[in-house]
C-alpha cells in the first residue's frame, strides 16, 4: 500500500469554525501523546484586494502564497522574499481555486502537494498537516475589580454585561486569528459548570497550574497555554506553557506568545526538505479487524514524515510495513505516539533501541 497524501477537514476553534471538546489525559508537567489534528486550511488564504493595484488578483495571489508559506514552512522563509521569488516566480501557477471573499477580498486555494514538493526539493523546512491541538486558559484583569476567564463562546449575560461580552469576544478572536495565521490548532475552554468546579480565576492568576491542567483533562489537546493579562496596566502579561514534560514561562503580548508556541511545535514536528529518506521496518499489533486495518492505514497516510509505506508481512494481528521516512526512526517514533499508537517495549534486552526493528507499536481503537 503506497501512502496517499490527504488533507482532511476537522472542526476546530478557528475564527470560522466551532470549538469541539473531547477527552484529554493530562498530568502536571507530563502530557501523554494525544492524536494529531489534521488541518484542511493550510493551503488556503483570504486576502484583501487592492483596487488601485495594476493587477489586484495577481498581487492577492502573491500575498496569499506568503501567508500559506508562513504556516507550512515558517518565518525564516517568509522573511526572505528573494528566496520566495526564486522558488515561486509565478504564484498563479499554483492556484487551484479562487473566489470573491468578504469585504472586497479574494479567497485563494493552492496546490498543496506541488508547493510541498517545491519546498522539499529546495531543502526548505516543511510542517505537515498533522498538528498538535493547544487549549488556552486566559485570565484577564480588566481593572476596577472586573476579572474574567475567556471562554470558547459568549455566555448568556444581561444587557448590562454586553461590554464584557464584546471585549472578551474581541480578545478571543484576536488570539484565534494569530493562531490561524500560523496554522496552529487552538481552542478555548467551555467554562461550563464542569470547568468552573475545578478551576477559578484565582487559580489561573495565582499560578496554581496543577488545577488548570487537571481541568484540561476533558479536552483532547496536546499542549496547554495559560495566560494572565492585565490590558489596562503597565505590568507584563505572564504565560505558562506545557507540552509533554516541557514547561516554559514567558511574558509578552498574545501575538508574540502564540508565535512562540508555533515556533516551538514546528521545531518538534517540521522536517527539512533535505533530510535523507530512510527505509525502516514498522510493526503494528492489535489489528484484529478490517476496520482496525483501515484505521492504521489512514493513520500512516496522515503522518507527514512518511513518504511511502507498503506491507512487508502479516502475522496474526500484527502487520509489518516497509516505511520510507524523513527525519529518522526517533522522529517517526514520536510522530506515531503523537498520532495515537502505543509503543511496545522490546522483549530483546540486547536490542538496539534505535534500530529499525525496534519500531513496534500497538493499535487500540
Amino acid at each position: 500500500m503506497i501512502k496517499n497524501r490527504k488533507f482532511l477537514g476537522v472542526e476546530l476553534c478557528w475564527r470560522w469554525m466551532v470549538c469541539v471538546p473531547a477527552a484529554l489525559f493530562l498530568a502536571l508537567g507530563e502530557m501523554p501523546e494525544a492524536q494529531a489534528i489534521e488541518i484542511a486550511t493550510l493551503y488556503t488564504a483570504e486576502i484583501p484586494l487592492d483596487p488601485d493595484a495594476d493587477d489586484p488578483r495577481n498581487d492577492a495571489y502573491a500575498a496569499a502564497l506568503v501567508e500559506v508559506l508562513l504556516r507550512v514552512s515558517g518565518p525564516e522563509l517568509v522573511n526572505n522574499p528573494e528566496v520566495i521569488e526564486e522558488l515561486f516566480p509565478n504564484p498563479a501557477a499554483y492556484v487551484t481555486q479562487y473566489r470573491p471573499g468578504s469585504d472586497a477580498s479574494l479567497w485563494v486555494s493552492f496546490d498543496g502537494q506541488a508547493i510541498e514538493a517545491k519546498l522539499r526539493n529546495a531543502g526548505q523546512t516543511i510542517w505537515g498537516s498533522d498538528r498538535p491541538l493547544t487549549i488556552v486558559w486566559l485570565a484577564v484583569d480588566w481593572g476596577r475589580g472586573e476579572r474574567e476567564i475567556i471562554a470558547a463562546g459568549d455566555p448568556n449575560h444581561t444587557s448590562q454585561q454586553a461590554r464584557s461580552i464584546d471585549r472578551n469576544r474581541m480578545l478571543r478572536e484576536r488570539v484565534l486569528e494569530i493562531a490561524a495565521q500560523r496554522g496552529l490548532p487552538l481552542a478555548f475552554p467551555l467554562l461550563d459548570t464542569t470547568d468552573l468546579q475545578k478551576v477559578s480565576f484565582s487559580d489561573i492568576w495565582g499560578g496554581f497550574d496543577d488545577r488548570v491542567l487537571d481541568a484540561s483533562q476533558r479536552y483532547e489537546a496536546n499542549s496547554v497555554l495559560i495566560g494572565r493579562l492585565r490590558p489596562s496596566s503597565s505590568q507584563r502579561n505572564r504565560w505558562s506553557y506545557y507540552f509533554h514534560t516541557d514547561r516554559r514561562s514567558w511574558s509578552g503580548q498574545a501575538e508574540a506568545i502564540i508565535n512562540q508556541v508555533a515556533d516551538l511545535l514546528a521545531a518538534e514536528f517540521a522536517v527539512g526538505g533535505n533530510a535523507p529518506i530512510e527505509l525502516l521496518v514498522l510493526s503494528v499489533a492489535g489489528i484484529e479487524s478490517i476496520d482496525a486495518y483501515g484505521a492504521v492505514q489512514q493513520l500512516l497516510s496522515g503522518v507527514s514524515l512518511i513518504e511511502t509505506y507498503m506491507i512487508a508481512e502479516v502475522s496474526g494481528d500484527t502487520v509489518s510495513y516497509w516505511v520510507e521516512v524523513r527525519g529518522g526512526a526517533e522522529r517517526l517514533r514520536r510522530a506515531l505516539r503523537f498520532n495515537g499508537l502505543i509503543e511496545q517495549e522490546s522483549t530483546d534486552e540486547y536490542a538496539d533501541p534505535q534500530a529499525a526493528s525496534a519500531l513496534e507499536f500497538f493499535y487500540s481503537p
